[in-house]
């Protein structure tokens, strides 16, 4: 486990450590968002985010044409 600390200012800023912003692929101009999980925040690009809801979207139109195609197949079979 490895443990980067920095110090909050009085606006509330952080400067990202360079360890975290190479690790994260984080470069000036990127947007980061803290999403919440069940074990606490998860800091990411905007662009990362969009690009796993992009892929669960993708995961979620296969698996409901499966189930489509499923029924389908099922109505067809009772119908016979």
């Amino acid at each position: 486990m490895v443990i980067v600390m920095v110090t909050v200012t009085r606006k509330y800023q952080v400067t990202i450590p360079k360890e975290v912003r190479e690790a994260l692929g984080i470069k000036a101009g990127d947007k980061v968002v803290f999403v919440k999980s069940k074990e606490g925040y998860i800091i990411t690009t905007l662009d990362k985010l969009l690009d796993e809801f992009v892929e669960a979207l993708k995961d979620i139109e296969e698996v409901s044409e499966a189930v489509r195609e499923s029924f389908r197949r099922a109505i067809d079979e009772n119908s016979s």
